[in-house]
């Protein structure tokens, strides 16, 4: 049987702010929003970079400065479609400016 957890083994909370100290937004959010975007994509796009180049490390290369270049851009508020569109475009001007 467990045991109810005792007074020691609580977690520390932080203390609350002062009113007029303003708050920075979570950079975790936005990480684990372009996280969840290269888990569903990475293999579709990996497959079209692959299609452009015979070397499959180059293919890799292209997969990250696609991924790369999306990460830098404003993260506004897009459909799937949208995205999907801007990694391809962002693999094919990888494969000319490197080829």
């Amino acid at each position: 049987m467990k045991r109810p957890p005792s007074q020691s083994s609580h977690v520390l909370h932080r203390l609350p702010q002062e009113p007029n100290e303003k708050r920075n937004p979570s950079i975790k959010t936005n990480l684990g929003r372009f996280d969840s975007l290269v888990a569903r994509h990475y293999p579709a796009v990996y497959n079209f970079a692959s299609g452009l180049t015979d070397d499959p490390r180059e293919a890799v290369l292209l997969t990250y400065r696609a991924f790369n270049s999306i990460r830098k851009q404003l993260w506004l508020p897009r459909d799937e479609i949208a995205l999907v569109r801007i990694l391809l475009k962002a693999v094919v001007r990888a494969g000319v400016t490197s080829a």
